[in-house]
């Protein structure tokens, strides 16, 4: 998981997940709120469908009973929501008969008539269902009253429509024109439940909505995420898999594993593809190349061996031809390293006896040191010592060491040679009373090294190289006991005595080996 957090296809999904809720909430919040509106304005266009239902009866008698069955026969007055304001009677109004008929034209109430003649009084709700008696200016009311008297009365004395609100919810008041000099006033409940009837649904449908988007948008982001991702890593591997020396990696940029990636990646694709085949074809060259050189020095050598074999006999004599023989194996040792392709290389190589080459290569030298007049000691070299390295490698190796002595110090300087072994590792101690390193740094830099005529710079860093290739190092210093140059080279040693085949391939060898 906490991989997938940092990861390409994670920030697509967190992308998509933010502008899917950006777009979502952008659309849905004010449709949201214009459903919530719609149904406020249908629950008052409702009850005003309802308060205009009563006009026509209203406008044809003001009898409390007829308005009565025209109030139950609404929707809102079967549910007790619609109440009726009746006007006074008074001057100019014409001569009506209830279903009583009382006399001198004045309209009688189902529960009687009023004192002296008076018009009826009518029952009128106080909002908790108990009846109050109205008196005659205010005229009859039929239904249950949930809005003040004084609303009632501007409504109709304004003469438009309009509401109030009551507990519970909210009254319509409509005035409805009797006559021209009297007016009603129609009252209708709307409860607050009615305001908001299907706002919840809609909001619950258009969430889910906006998850549904949100749910496919992180679908898809997921895929195209997974098919970049995918890509890339294909690219990743392959890099790596060069890196670790397999030339014959490529990436596949065509066909249905390449099917679906970004035209970058595909671009990027080729450009690797490019740079792997131009580096199979340097390395090819590289390789014609050492062994061309190589071969180009066995005209000089086939000189240097007849020229040997008519010293005649002695030391001197034995030790040059000795010497011709192992440089002529060097030579064909490059030659077969350099014509054999990276992958015909083997994956294990057999180590060998430090001690015994370390041993064999100290007493070549000791001839010339012998001839200079120079001191020299050998020192643990008595016992087995395995190494990780070819033998050809580290013989090329201690040469190296023992040439640099020789060259960059006077005759008759003295060098000694200790072996140190220990659990993990073995370690080489070279060193000289001479004047030392002025520069250690520079002198392991490749090719920077001033070894004066002759000298190639490559000595020190071929050693170092062949150390690291074992996870050994190299370092120069100042010997304790001699008072010059210490060269230190520590190799990590094996119980079985096998090293990769990469500590095997060094390029330079035997004299060619020089600081």
């Amino acid at each position: 998981m906490r991989r997938l957090r940092h990861s390409l296809r994670w920030a697509l999904i967190k992308a998509a997940v933010a502008g899917t809720t950006m777009v979502a909430l952008a659309f849905l919040i004010p449709l949201g709120l214009m459903v919530q509106q719609t149904a406020r304005d249908r629950a008052f266009t409702a009850a005003e469908r309802q308060a205009a239902a009563l006009g026509p009866a209203l406008a044809i008698t003001t009898d409390q009973d007829a308005i009565a069955r025209a109030v139950a026969s609404t929707d809102a007055g079967a549910q007790g929501r619609m109440a009726v304001h009746l006007p006074p009677a008074g001057a100019g109004a014409g001569t009506q008969s209830g279903a009583g008929g009382g006399a001198g034209g004045v309209a009688s109430a189902p529960g009687g008539t009023a004192p002296g003649g008076a018009a009826p009084a009518g029952k009128v709700s106080d909002g908790s269902g108990a009846a109050a008696v109205a008196g005659p200016a205010a005229g009859a009311t039929i239904g249950e009253v949930r809005a003040l008297a004084a609303d009632v009365a501007s409504a109709g004395g304004q003469g438009r429509s309009f509401t109030v609100e009551v507990p519970g919810g909210y009254a319509l008041l409509q005035p409805v024109a009797v006559d021209t000099a009297r007016t009603a006033v129609v009252e209708v409940f709307v409860a607050d439940g009615d305001l908001t009837r299907g706002v919840a649904t809609a909001w619950q449908v258009l969430s889910g909505v906006a998850l549904g988007l949100v749910a496919v948008s992180v679908l898809v982001a997921d895929r195209m995420g997974a098919r970049i991702v995918g890509s890339a890593r294909r690219l990743a591997a392959a890099a790596r898999s060069l890196g670790a020396g397999d030339l014959a990696v490529r990436v596949p940029v065509d066909g249905k594993q390449a099917a679906g990636s970004p035209e970058e990646l595909r671009e990027a694709g080729h450009a690797f593809n490019a740079m792997a085949d131009r580096v199979v074809q340097l390395l090819a060259a590289e390789r014609e190349l050492a062994a061309d050189l190589s071969h180009r020095l066995r005209t000089p050598l086939t000189v240097l061996r007849l020229n040997a074999a008519s010293l005649g006999e002695g030391d001197a004599a034995d030790a040059t031809r000795h010497a011709v023989a192992q440089l002529e194996r060097e030579v064909d040792q490059i030659i077969r390293s350099a014509r054999r392709a990276p992958e015909d290389a083997p994956a294990v190589t057999v180590g060998c006896d430090a001690a015994e080459v370390i041993r064999e290569r100290v007493g070549f030298w000791s001839a010339l040191a012998e001839d200079e007049g120079r001191r020299w000691q050998l020192a643990g070299a008595d016992r087995e010592t395995p190494v990780p390295v070819q033998r050809g490698d580290l013989a090329a190796v201690v040469d190296a060491l023992l040439g640099n002595v020789f060259r960059h110090t006077g005759v008759g300087t003295a060098f000694s040679v200790d072996v140190l072994a220990t659990g993990s590792s073995v370690i080489v101690l070279v060193g000289d009373a001479g004047p030392g390193f002025t520069d250690p740094e520079a002198a392991l830099k490749r090719g920077e090294g001033h070894g004066g005529e002759g000298s190639t710079g490559l000595g020190l860093d071929i050693v170092r190289k062949l150390a690291e290739a074992t996870g050994g190092d190299l370092a120069l210093g100042r010997s304790a006991v001699l008072g010059g140059a210490e060269i230190r080279l520590r190799l990590r040693s094996r119980p079985d005595g096998t090293v990769p085949a990469r500590a095997g391939r060094r390029r330079g060898r035997g004299s060619l080996f020089a600081r």
